[in-house]
């Protein structure tokens, strides 16, 4: 991407809350999922929040326009003096896929960790996620875990 198609990926900012909205919807969609609508003004409001133990999120944009989203938060870990990073939602709208926007979009958490002395990222998808994993399977380490929820 050059000239006018180049990409940013900058913290996410209240002006961005509509566009912000359709590509949390779209990523909702894409796990077959989808969540209350008063939902998304209390999880946007965590993302713009300054507790430094809470969510924060980052865009990536093209020509003005959102085109993918990463949210990530640090939390304390049991084996670890250091807090690690969750990176908890990670979606690209498919017109910009395999162009990078996702590489960048983890690059900018793994920078933001970096800066925060924070050694540990990690995120789940799920096993269909086939053209993700691609990307996951060459900037990051498969773990052996599996994850339980509560039935």
């Amino acid at each position: 991407m050059t000239g006018s198609d180049a990409l940013e990926v900058r913290p996410i900012s209240l002006s961005d809350r509509a566009q912000w909205g359709d590509l949390w919807t779209a990523y909702l969609a894409f796990y077959e999922t989808s969540r209350p609508k008063t939902l998304f003004d209390t999880y946007f409001e965590r993302l713009l929040g300054d507790d430094p133990q809470d969510f924060h999120g980052l865009v990536a944009v093209q020509d003005g326009k959102l085109v993918g989203l990463a949210h990530y938060l640090f939390h304390r870990h049991g084996w670890r003096v250091e807090n690690v990073c969750y990176l908890q939602d990670l979606y690209a709208d498919p017109s910009v896929r395999r162009q990078g926007v996702g590489r960048k979009l983890i690059e900018a958490v793994y920078g933001a960790a970096d800066a925060a002395g924070c050694p540990a990222v990690y995120w789940l998808t799920q096993d269909f996620n086939t053209e993700a994993r691609k990307l996951y399977d060459r900037i990051g380490k498969l773990s052996p875990f599996i994850k339980y929820d509560r039935g």
